[in-house]
C-alpha cells in the first residue's frame, strides 16, 4: 500500500459544502442564549403554563400546544434569522463567505436547512413535552397533511420575510424592528389565541397574515379540522416574500 502526499485542491462537493455550512449555522444558533430563550424557552414556558392553568384562563387545552408551536416556527423562521443575518452582514461576513467555494445560492441553501432543521427540533420538543403533560390532539390524515404543508410554506414566508429586513436595514434596527415585531405579532397577530378572540378589525385580518393563517391552520390540526383557506393564504404569502427577498435583499 502506498502512501499518497500530494495536494488536492478543490471545493468539496456541493451537497457537502451546503451540510456544512447549515451544521454551522445551526451550530452558531444554539450557542447564542437570546437566541435559546426566543426559541426554546419562551414556547416551553408557555406550553407549559398554558397546559397547567389555561383550563382556568378559558384556553383550549387541546389547541393551545398547536399555537405554541405556531409560535415557535415564528420565533425560528423570522425573528432569529433576520437577527442573525443582519449582523452577518454587519460585521462582513456574508461577504467573506461568498469569497469561498461557498456560492450565494449554498449560502441560502445552508440557512434554509438550519432554519428547517431547527423547526423540526423544536416541534418535536414542544409535542414530546405537550404529550407528557397530557396532551391529546384528535388530527385527521387531511388534517395532518394540510399541518405540515401549511408549516413549511410558513417558514418559507417568515425566512423571506427575515431576508427582506436584515438586507435593507443596520443590525441594530434589525434587532429591536424584529423584537417588536415578534411581540405584536404574539400578542394580536393570531398565533398564540384564535383570530375570533379579538375585537374588530383584527378578528378579520388576522386570518389574512401568514402568522394568523398558520396559527388557524396548526389548531385546526389539533381538533381535526382541515381547511383549505389557511394553506392558500400561506401559499399566497410565501411567493410574495421570497420575490420581495429576492428584490430586497443585499448580501453587503
Amino acid at each position: 500500500m502506498s502512501l499518497v502526499l500530494s495536494p488536492a485542491p478543490g471545493a468539496a462537493p456541493r451537497a457537502r459544502r451546503v451540510l456544512s455550512h447549515a451544521r454551522m449555522e445551526s451550530t452558531l444558533l444554539l450557542r447564542n442564549g437570546e437566541q435559546l430563550l426566543l426559541n426554546l424557552v419562551i414556547p416551553v414556558a408557555a406550553l407549559v403554563g398554558g397546559l397547567l392553568f389555561g383550563g382556568r384562563l378559558g384556553l383550549e387545552v387541546r389547541a393551545f400546544p398547536a399555537s405554541v408551536i405556531a409560535l415557535a416556527l415564528w420565533s425560528t423562521g423570522f425573528t432569529s434569522l433576520a437577527i442573525n443575518t443582519a449582523f452577518e452582514r454587519r460585521y462582513g461576513v456574508l461577504e467573506r463567505l461568498v469569497a469561498t467555494p461557498l456560492s450565494q445560492v449554498d449560502l441560502i441553501a445552508g440557512k434554509a436547512l438550519s432554519t428547517a432543521s431547527v423547526a423540526v427540533a423544536q416541534v418535536a420538543l414542544l409535542s414530546a413535552i405537550a404529550v407528557g403533560l397530557g396532551w391529546r390532539p384528535t388530527p385527521t390524515l387531511p388534517s395532518t397533511l394540510a399541518a405540515v404543508l401549511g408549516a413549511g410554506l410558513a417558514v418559507v414566508c417568515f425566512a423571506g420575510l427575515a431576508l427582506s429586513l436584515a438586507g435593507r436595514l443596520r443590525a441594530e434596527a434589525t434587532l429591536g424592528l424584529a423584537n417588536l415585531i415578534y411581540l405584536a405579532v404574539a400578542a394580536g397577530g393570531g398565533l398564540v389565541l384564535p383570530a375570533a378572540s379579538y375585537p374588530a378589525p383584527l378578528s378579520v385580518i388576522d386570518p389574512l397574515l401568514p402568522f394568523g393563517a398558520l396559527g388557524e391552520l396548526l389548531r385546526g390540526w389539533a381538533m381535526g379540522a382541515a381547511s383549505p383557506t389557511p394553506l392558500a393564504v400561506l401559499a399566497a404569502w410565501a411567493v410574495a416574500a421570497v420575490l420581495l427577498a429576492r428584490k430586497a435583499f443585499q448580501w453587503t
